[in-house]
């Protein structure tokens, strides 16, 4: 270890080789980017703009919004730029602060959707308290606090993978530095890491999920109790949105991570992480546009506002 060098730059091996491919692959997930960029610059946008917006589940959306935003643009220039360019070089700490801010977001994103969860709790099971239950200091501390964990826990992981010897071997087998090609790069004994990950994800994802399980059972208990279809209907619409969002967002992750060992491939891997990197935040915005009367209202309004300041000039 002592006579061995030290690595300063990894190598990306990419999506594919295949030259036939890889112009292909470009322009689509340029056009993936480019509708992930207009749909969450667009939603934070009217969100802003639009004072009907301005209530506590719109601010959450906003911030969820911004972070598909980031971790999407964390990860996506990089491929679309492998794949147009024979120099797939990344230094180690262009590396480390790509691995840093695509785990910090992806995280801060479970800790939002628990939020959320909580806030459409008190929305549904409690509407005359609402007010009270969601006030801004409210839903100021929940985002911030979301944004506070997920970058400590992405310092954590960052520090965890980087303080390892990286020798010999520098090729990437994956599209972006994500933490389990790196460690299977590392010369260092990664037992003590592989734990740390382990106990750090696993404690972030079963608070995120066990909030969100326990809103929705007592939502689903609420909306069983009001006697009117109708009643129940317009409860559950509150929710769907949400629904929707944390169903992709976990979804993905399960298929990625708790598929059996035996189908476990780095080419699964990296169709799974393309799904959860790129197309996730690309939908979330859709999905909210699209099953929110509120969000289409704005996007109306908005347009007819820009129709007539085109008009009079």
């Amino acid at each position: 270890m002592e006579n061995s060098t030290e690595v300063t730059e990894f190598i990306l091996a990419g999506l594919t080789d295949d030259p036939e491919l890889q112009l292909p692959l470009f322009i689509v997930f340029l056009l993936i980017y480019l509708c992930t960029v207009l749909g969450n610059v667009g939603m934070t946008g009217l969100i802003l703009l639009d004072s009907r917006l301005h209530t506590p589940m719109y601010l959450f959306l906003g911030h969820l919004s911004l972070v598909d935003f980031g971790y999407s643009s964390a990860v996506t220039p990089k491929v679309m730029a492998g794949l147009i360019s024979t120099d797939k070089i990344i230094s180690h700490n262009a590396c480390g602060t790509q691995f840093f801010f695509f785990v910090g977001f992806i995280t801060t994103e479970s800790f939002l959707l628990a939020a959320m969860a909580y806030d459409r709790y008190a929305a549904v099971c409690k509407p005359l308290h609402y007010t009270t239950i969601m006030t801004t200091n409210v839903c100021v501390s929940l985002t911030v606090s979301s944004y506070v964990c997920g970058f400590l826990n992405s310092s954590i992981h960052t520090g965890n993978i980087f303080r390892l010897s990286f020798c010999k071997n520098n090729i990437i087998d994956h599209f972006f530095c994500d933490a389990p090609p790196l460690l299977a790069l590392s010369c260092s004994d990664t037992s003590v890491s592989e734990m740390v990950i382990l106990f750090v994800v696993g404690f972030n994802d079963i608070f995120s999920i066990v909030v969100i399980l326990i809103s929705y059972l007592f939502i689903f208990i609420t909306i069983m109790r009001i006697r009117s279809s109708e009643g129940r209907q317009k409860a559950f619409s509150t929710c769907a949105s949400h629904l929707t969002a944390v169903s992709i967002f976990y979804g993905s992750g399960i298929f990625m991570y708790l598929q059996p060992s035996s189908s476990h491939t780095m080419g699964t891997d990296k169709v799974a992480s393309v799904f959860y990197t790129m197309i996730i935040p690309m939908l979330n915005p859709l999905v909210y546009s699209l099953r929110n009367k509120e969000v289409k209202s704005a996007f109306r309004k908005a347009v007819g506002t820009a129709k007539s300041v085109t008009f009079i000039f």
